[in-house]
């Protein structure tokens, strides 16, 4: 359950980062497999075994990878972010110097690929199951009062 290096490059053109000297192959591959999702199938990426107590998380074998680029696109614009939050503005020698500029456009960036995240869901299911007996509703009648 490994990133492909299609994934890799699709993720490092999507944060501006075409260069390995800040974020390689491998701390892409991490952030990308941060998120796993549902695959076309309907697959989840894990399974329950509910016979260990607490319950454990096993991978399910059925599942092909599917991650979230863009939730992992968005937490390295984040990252990127903070790394010139304590820029600030200034005016110096009759120039002015807007560094700011560039963790607003980080955040804008994070923003977009926020927005553009997969949607999750997951499958609701009655626990402990219903028996028969149980879902058997005949017995609900709406009474009706005579009118007087």
């Amino acid at each position: 359950m490994a990133a492909t290096a299609a994934q890799i490059a699709r993720l490092r053109r999507m944060v501006n980062e075409p260069e390995i000297t800040t974020y390689d192959d491998d701390s892409l591959s991490e952030y990308i497999e941060r998120f796993p999702h549902l695959d076309e199938r309907g697959e989840e990426p894990y399974t329950w075994d509910t016979a260990t107590q607490p319950p454990t998380q096993d991978a399910n074998e059925d599942w092909i990878p599917t991650y979230d680029l863009h939730a992992a696109a968005a937490d390295v614009w984040e990252e990127k972010a903070a790394t010139v939050a304590s820029d600030f503005t200034f005016s110096a020698d009759g120039g002015s110097y807007s560094r700011d500029q560039v963790y607003q456009q980080y955040m804008a960036q994070c923003r977009n690929h926020r927005g553009r995240r997969m949607p999750k869901s997951m499958r609701a299911r009655a626990w402990p199951e219903e028996t028969e007996a149980q879902t058997d509703l005949s017995w609900i009648v709406n009474r009706v009062r005579p009118l007087s």
